[in-house]
C-alpha cells in the first residue's frame, strides 16, 4: 500500500483534495507498491532559497525534488521515495500564464515532481524528456485535467 502526505507550509486555501486522486493513479499506473512520499507547498522565498542552496541558481522555481531513492544499494520493503516542494506563488501565477487552471498546474507538477523521485529525469536528455512529459500528459489525461 502506498502512503502520501501533503503538507500545506504556505496555507494555500484551494481545494486540493483531487491531488489523492491524481498521485494515487500515477503510482497504479507506474505499477509503484509499498511507496513513502511528501508534497509539500511553500513559498517563493523558501523555493528561493533551497534552489540556491541545492542547484546553485539563484532564483525561484515551480518545484523541486528530493529523491531518497538514488542509490541503488538500498533494500528496504517500504520505499521512501522523498519529497516534493512545490512553490504556490509560482504554480497560480504559471495557471495564468499558461490559460489553465489551478488544479491542471498543481496535478502537473504534483506528478512531474512524483516522477522525479521515481527516477525520471527530462533534464538528462530529449529522449527522457520525451517520455517524462508524455507520461505526464498521458496522466493527466486520464483524469480529464486538460484545462
Amino acid at each position: 500500500m502506498n502512503n502520501f502526505e501533503i503538507v500545506n507550509e504556505y496555507g494555500y486555501k484551494e481545494d486540493y483534495s483531487y491531488l489523492d486522486e491524481v498521485l494515487n493513479h500515477t503510482l497504479d499506473k507506474l505499477n509503484i507498491k509499498n511507496a513513502y512520499f511528501s508534497i509539500i507547498f511553500i513559498d517563493d522565498e523558501k523555493m528561493h532559497r533551497m534552489n540556491l542552496e541545492y542547484r546553485g541558481i539563484d532564483r525561484t522555481t515551480d518545484v523541486l525534488s528530493f529523491a531518497l531513492e538514488d542509490n541503488d544499494n538500498i533494500v528496504s520493503e517500504i520505499r521512501n521515495l522523498g519529497d516534493v516542494f512545490i512553490s504556490i506563488p509560482k504554480m497560480i501565477s504559471q495557471a495564468n500564464e499558461y490559460e489553465h487552471s489551478e488544479k491542471r498546474e498543481l496535478s502537473f507538477l504534483s506528478v512531474h515532481g512524483l516522477l522525479h523521485l521515481l527516477g525520471y529525469d527530462h533534464t538528462r536528455s530529449e529522449e527522457e524528456e520525451k517520455i517524462q512529459f508524455g507520461l505526464q500528459d498521458e496522466i493527466l489525461n486520464d483524469l480529464n485535467i486538460v484545462k
